[in-house]
């Protein structure tokens, strides 16, 4: 066995495992560590394990299935006492809440949590929104470190007392800027793909980006897009994403059926979910996300890093994010009469829509650069092991 230090990457499920972790297991494995994932089976372990990842399949579930969370703790527990990792890194609320716990209690020496996004929020009920975070201050309690991507979360887990101030850091979320460049693609290439969506010359296309669940806030963006259309008949909604199984949300369904009975027609395009999506956004006009909760929604970042105005809700991360009045604006959450008007306000003065995409896409190069946030990860995680006497 290798005596390098290892790391378990761990989340419940494998779409956030491909989309969002595979940029910092490689860095991690290029700066010597032996790099693991852990998490739910799936169609997209296929694609990590192809790059020579090991995985392991771990029956997390998002839910409040005690008996199955119970089934994931053990088998975790199986796989720590077989295999002796010296990190344990935790995403997502459940998945994290199983983890820590078992880690530490398995001997891991170093046990490290990232919120993405506390999955208690201000829109909550007090009462419920109090038990989460009364779980998550007590699985903290055997965790080493709490990362944040937003700052708002950061203030919020030091306030609850979930970590101390010197036990917590917000690290920011970040993507491939290079990858989004708006000028990338040739005339051809978006003429292709206009094609294939079924886009016409003199569309004003406002894309939105996200999984189709409810409170991503599809329904308050489909009236708005209706009534955006009552003076921009070539407006039209370009929607990427689709449901995921582990949602246990039926919307999907209830989306497209609200589009028809508002009228949309071909008004809304439901593209699915997408491999390309820097060349989807490249035919975008507006971005738009008008989620009831978010930790640091990576799709914001990344129609800023294409260029693209912003228009989404006032919610902790994408009221990070988004300077309103200067790469877009920040209507109020569920108000589809705010967003339509948001969304027209932009529509009618494409200049400044120009401007404010140009001033997102420098926002984006400047602070969420994916490196400088894998940079950020890195540096604490030598300072950790060498806090445990691990070089």
């Amino acid at each position: 066995m290798s005596q390098r230090p290892s790391v378990l990457q761990l989340c419940a499920v494998d779409f956030t495992a491909r989309r969002f972790l595979l940029p910092l297991m490689r860095a991690q494995r290029e700066a010597g560590f032996d790099v693991e994932l852990a998490c739910a089976p799936g169609p997209d372990i296929a694609v990590i394990e192809k790059e020579g990842f090991v995985c392991h399949a771990i029956p997390f579930q998002r839910s409040y299935d005690l008996p199955a969370h119970i089934k994931a703790y053990r088998e975790l527990a199986k796989l720590l006492r077989r295999r002796p990792f010296t990190v344990v890194h935790a995403h997502t609320p459940i998945a994290s809440a199983i983890a820590r716990p078992c880690a530490r209690r398995n001997g891991v020496p170093v046990v490290i949590y990232t919120a993405h996004g506390f999955y208690f929020h201000e829109n909550m009920r007090p009462i419920v929104r109090r038990a989460h975070v009364m779980l998550e201050r007590w699985a903290q309690r055997y965790a080493d470190w709490l990362f944040t991507q937003s700052a708002e979360d950061c203030e919020t887990a030091i306030k609850e007392k979930i970590a101390p101030a010197g036990r917590a850091e917000t690290i920011g979320n970040g993507v491939d800027t290079k990858r989004f460049f708006p000028d990338q693609f040739s005339k051809e290439t978006l003429d292709e793909a206009r094609r294939e969506l079924g886009i016409r010359d003199g569309d004003y296309i406002i894309v939105m980006i996200g999984r189709l669940v409810r409170e991503k806030g599809y329904f308050e963006f489909l009236e708005a897009m209706a009534a955006v259309r009552k003076t921009h008949s070539n407006a039209r909604a370009l929607i990427i994403g689709s449901a995921l199984v582990s949602d246990h949300d039926d919307a999907a369904h209830g989306i497209r059926g609200h589009a028809n009975e508002l009228g949309l027609g071909d008004g809304a395009i439901f593209a699915g979910l997408r491999s390309d999506v820097p060349r989807l956004l490249a035919l975008g006009d507006i971005f738009c996300l008008p989620s009831w909760r978010e930790g640091m929604p990576r799709s914001i970042i990344e129609a800023m890093a294409a260029g693209l105005p912003v228009v989404a809700t006032d919610i902790r991360g994408s009221r990070e994010e988004v300077v309103h009045g200067e790469t877009g604006l920040i209507v109020p959450v569920r108000n589809a009469e705010a967003l339509a008007s948001a969304l027209t306000q932009l529509a009618a003065d494409p200049e400044k829509a120009r401007r404010m995409g140009e001033a997102g896409r420098r926002r984006a190069v400047d602070l969420y650069d994916e490196q400088r946030v894998i940079e950020r990860q890195m540096v604490r995680l030598r300072a950790l092991l060498k806090e445990k006497g691990i070089e």
